[in-house]
């Protein structure tokens, strides 16, 4: 797989333009705010700035905000890391309505600038309002896996009760803009909650007062160096399938830190109870099977190799088909390149939606088991002529029920889905606070 070059980028001059008064720096692709480019850089960091905007606000002051936003915030970021950033202004996209959205709704259309771009960071920024996991109104969020952060001008503008709204051009708006992006660029770089109130990676909190940015303290600003550097990146061109599994997964072999973070952070096992139409379609046909008297015949006679096979096989065919019959990798849109935070991605949202299939037969498996030991007399099982040792014990109920179970995760995954693929993504990839 050959390497992509980067593409040669212009630098602007040091006194960089007011977006505001010269918006013929805001077209597509152009470089809307550098810093940090100096002879001893140990690389260069390309952030795509997209805005996605509903229909009651005007693009071009979204834009203006965006480019205001990043030249406040670039300073410090090449201070702090010392590799150069800079920001380009990706080409609108426009939402087709004014309801909230979760961060995830917005991958598609960035880790396709991402590629398209390409770029090594892509910031959001949007006028609709925005949910987090926990469906609190949050004014940004961002993702370290998939290298994306979103932020929400709707809570930017928010002003207390009996107080007009206010506009992009108030200072507070402004300045408090630039810190959230500081904040959840930090985030994508890996960096958690820390510092005192004053530092840019303590949580983020509205500043009515706030004229200016906060810094990055020393150790933070000692990990982002570290991370920043390994944030530009070659990319993979192929369409051999073959090739680019090969390529997913020897990226997870190098990141098992960072999966194993995600994971954790999704709490994979548990997310057929955020899938109620999921569990329902596994769970409605087992509780008609377990009363079967062939299912039964099937699982009393099946040895515990091939029952645990047939599990194991059925777990991974489920996730399988819903990560391809939900087009759930990215990018979506066919491409013959691939970076490696995009690989990333798509092998820890495979493991999340394995994770879920194994939390799923757990769950069916468990119900099966109890009206197994609850519900069926004692003795039922013992007296059926099809059994050649009468005696029933407990590794054949849960043998029994492991079949059952492994049934309902295959009809789930057919008949259910997921009804919320944003959700999944959400839990998969980004915080659940700023």
């Amino acid at each position: 797989m050959g390497a992509v070059p980067r593409r040669a980028l212009t630098r602007l001059d040091d006194d960089w333009p007011d977006m505001e008064t010269d918006p013929s720096v805001t077209g597509d692709g152009a470089t809307v705010a550098t810093a940090g480019l100096g002879v001893g850089d140990s690389g260069e960091v390309d952030v795509g700035l997209l805005i996605a905007n509903t229909p009651r606000a005007a693009p071009e002051r979204l834009r203006a905000f965006a480019a205001q936003m990043a030249a406040d915030a670039a300073a410090e970021l090449g201070s702090a890391t010392d590799v150069g950033w800079r920001f380009h202004a990706a080409e609108p996209t426009h939402l087709p309505d004014t309801d909230d959205r979760r961060p995830a709704e917005f991958l598609d259309e960035a880790t396709h600038r991402m590629v398209e771009g390409p770029y090594d960071v892509i910031v959001v920024l949007t006028d609709a309002p925005l949910r987090s996991s926990r469906d609190r109104f949050v004014p940004g969020l961002a993702s370290e896996l998939s290298r994306v952060a979103v932020v929400s001008t709707r809570h930017l503008c928010r002003a207390p009760r009996g107080e007009p709204r206010r506009g992009l051009d108030d200072p507070a708006v402004r300045w408090n803009g630039a810190t959230l992006c500081l904040h959840l660029l930090g985030h994508v770089l890996g960096a958690g909650h820390r510092g005192t109130s004053d530092s840019v990676m303590a949580p983020f909190r509205f500043g009515p007062d706030r004229r200016e940015v906060p810094r990055f303290d020393a150790a933070v600003g000692r990990h982002l160096e570290r991370m920043a550097d390994e944030v530009p990146e070659d990319a993979a061109k192929s369409r051999d399938p073959l090739r680019r599994l090969g390529l997913h997964a020897a990226i997870a072999a190098r990141h098992p830190g960072e999966i194993v973070r995600a994971l954790v952070r999704s709490r994979a096992p548990l997310l057929p109870f955020s899938l109620p139409k999921l569990a329902t379609a596994a769970l409605t046909p087992t509780l008609v099977i377990v009363f079967s008297a062939e299912a039964w015949d099937v699982g009393f006679h099946m040895d515990n190799g091939t029952a645990s096979l047939f599990a194991v096989a059925s777990v991974v065919a489920a996730a399988v088909y819903l990560l391809f019959i939900q087009n759930l990798s990215f990018p979506r849109k066919r491409h013959r390149v691939i970076t490696e935070h995009t690989a990333l991605v798509n092998v820890t949202v495979f493991l999340v939606l394995l994770f879920a299939m194994v939390g799923l037969f757990a769950l069916v498996g468990g119900i099966i088991l109890a009206i197994e030991l609850l519900v069926f007399p004692p003795n039922l099982m013992s007296n059926w002529p099809s059994l050649e040792d009468p005696a029933v014990g407990l590794v054949d109920l849960v043998r029994t029920g492991a079949f059952i179970s492994t049934i309902g995760v295959l009809s789930g995954a057919l008949a259910g889905g997921l009804e919320n693929r944003a959700l999944v993504r959400h839990l998969t990839l980004f915080r659940d606070e700023p």
